[in-house]
């Protein structure tokens, strides 16, 4: 059997590159080829690709209390399913240009919830959904206390409104068994805390 990633981004010939719509997001349109597994080419085709900068994620993490603080607010690409478009989410916010993920953590944890964290700890990157956007998130965990948490946050001009709830870690995660959490870095966070819960008491208490 062959090893995995015998292939690289320099395998992949982009043929043509156009910008079909540019607005709060961006689309493209790419004709590209790459070679195939079984040692042919693939003939050229089209996708469009969903431009979106990285994020940075944070789960806020009392160990003391074993709490943690999840924020609630409107999402449009959940309305229309059979659930609350509002939802239970981590403090969240796009990297801009010339920013660490860490100084963008600390930035939407005051912005977001009015925290911030010591020590943040990272817990992983991963790609959203790399069959049509680039989005990557940068995920953590922080250290919080939780005894003056909770309340309303958000930029007013970026239109945020925020309920900052804080819960026990075990109600948390039971919300991502129950369906109540279902945004993959919450639950990421989450089962990520599940493992480390422990270790994290012991040093960060």
């Amino acid at each position: 059997m062959a090893e995995p990633f015998q292939f690289k981004s320099t395998d992949v010939t982009i043929e043509k590159r156009e910008t079909v719509f540019k607005g709060f997001f961006q689309m493209d349109k790419l004709w590209l080829t790459h070679p195939r597994f079984d040692g042919r080419e693939m003939p050229t085709f089209t996708r469009e690709l969903f431009i979106r900068g990285d994020a940075t994620c944070v789960l806020p993490y009392d160990p003391d209390r074993d709490e943690v603080v999840l924020l609630e607010q409107f999402r449009l690409g959940a309305l229309g399913r059979d659930q609350s478009p509002w939802l239970l989410e981590l403090v969240a916010g796009m990297n801009e240009d010339g920013e660490t993920p860490e100084e963008v953590a600390q930035r939407e944890g005051v912005e977001e919830a009015g925290l911030t964290f010591e020590p943040l700890e990272k817990i992983c990157n991963y790609l959203v959904s790399p069959g049509g956007t680039t989005e990557l998130i940068h995920l953590y965990c922080g250290r919080i206390s939780t005894a003056a948490a909770g309340g309303l946050f958000g930029m007013e001009h970026e239109h945020e409104d925020i309920r900052a709830h804080v819960f026990s870690a075990d109600e948390a995660i039971t919300m991502i068994y129950d369906g109540r959490i279902n945004n993959a870095a919450a639950i990421i966070a989450l089962q990520w805390l599940q493992l480390n819960r422990r270790r994290l008491k012991e040093g960060w208490s």
